[in-house]
C-alpha cells in the first residue's frame, strides 16, 4: 500500500531526447490530474509506458505506486498493471470482440468475480459510458468516440486508484473529451478528483485546461497552468 501522502507516480532525472531540459523530472499527488504535453519528436509517448514497467529509461528511475516495476519478475509486473487503469493511444481494443466483450476482458480474466457480479459490473460500465446500445457491436461496426469510450470503460473496470492515458482526446469533440475526463477522474472529493489521472499527449483541448490540476510542458519541465 502507498503511504497516504506518498506521490503515486514520481519520474526522477529522466533523460527525454526532446527536453532542452537534459532530464524530465515530476512527482503526481493522490487525487492529481496532471498532463504533460510534448510534439512529436519529444518522447512524451515513452512516459506512460515508463511508468508500466513497458520500457526502460535510459537512466532516471520511475516509481509507480512507489514501486519500481523494473525491479519486478514479469508475474509480479502483470499483477501490479493490474492496480493501473491504462487507456492507450487510439483505442487498443480487440477487434474480434465486441465491446462488451473487450470491456469485460479484464475482469473475466483478471479477477475472481462471479459472472452475475462480472455482468452487473460491466453493464455499469456500459451505461456511465453512454455504449449500452451499442455494446453488443465489433469495433470496425462502431465510431472513434465509440471505441475510445469503450476503451476507457476497459480501463476502469477495477475501479484504479491511478489511470494512464495516452493521446485520449484526439479526434473527439471538446464535449466528448470533458466527458470523458470527468469519468476518469472518477467524481470530486474534497482534496480533488477521486481517481488519480496522468495523461500524455501533443496537446489537451483549451476547454479541459481548468479541468487538470497541472499541464506539463516536456520540452523544459515548464508547468503552463497549475491550477490553485
Amino acid at each position: 500500500m502507498t503511504e497516504p501522502g506518498a506521490p503515486l507516480l514520481e519520474f526522477h532525472a529522466i533523460p527525454m531526447t526532446g527536453s532542452a531540459a537534459g532530464m524530465f523530472a515530476l512527482t503526481v499527488m493522490r487525487h492529481e490530474t496532471v498532463v504533460v504535453v510534448g510534439d512529436e519528436n519529444s518522447g512524451v509517448d515513452s512516459l506512460v509506458e515508463f511508468a508500466l514497467g513497458l520500457e526502460v529509461p535510459a537512466a532516471g528511475t520511475v516509481a509507480t505506486f512507489g514501486t519500481d516495476l523494473l525491479t519486478l519478475s514479469r508475474r509480479e509486473q502483470l499483477a501490479f498493471r493490474r492496480r493501473l487503469g491504462y487507456l492507450p493511444a487510439g483505442d487498443g481494443l480487440l477487434s474480434n470482440l465486441t465491446l462488451r466483450d473487450n470491456v469485460r476482458l479484464p475482469l473475466r480474466f483478471g479477477s475472481n468475480f462471479k459472472a452475475a457480479e462480472i455482468e452487473g459490473r460491466v453493464d455499469v460500465i456500459l451505461a456511465m459510458l453512454r455504449l449500452t446500445r451499442v455494446a453488443a457491436e465489433r469495433p470496425a461496426q462502431a465510431n472513434e468516440e465509440q471505441r475510445r469510450r469503450a476503451a476507457l470503460g476497459r480501463a476502469l473496470a477495477f475501479d484504479p486508484e491511478l489511470v494512464l492515458l495516452e493521446q485520449p482526446f484526439v479526434g473527439l469533440t471538446d464535449r466528448a473529451s470533458a466527458e470523458l475526463l470527468e469519468i476518469a477522474r472518477g467524481g470530486e472529493t474534497g482534496a480533488g478528483g477521486r481517481r488519480t489521472v496522468f495523461i500524455t499527449g501533443q496537446d489537451i483541448p483549451m476547454l479541459l485546461r481548468n479541468r487538470v490540476d497541472r499541464v506539463v510542458h516536456l520540452a523544459d519541465s515548464r508547468h503552463l497552468l497549475t491550477r490553485p
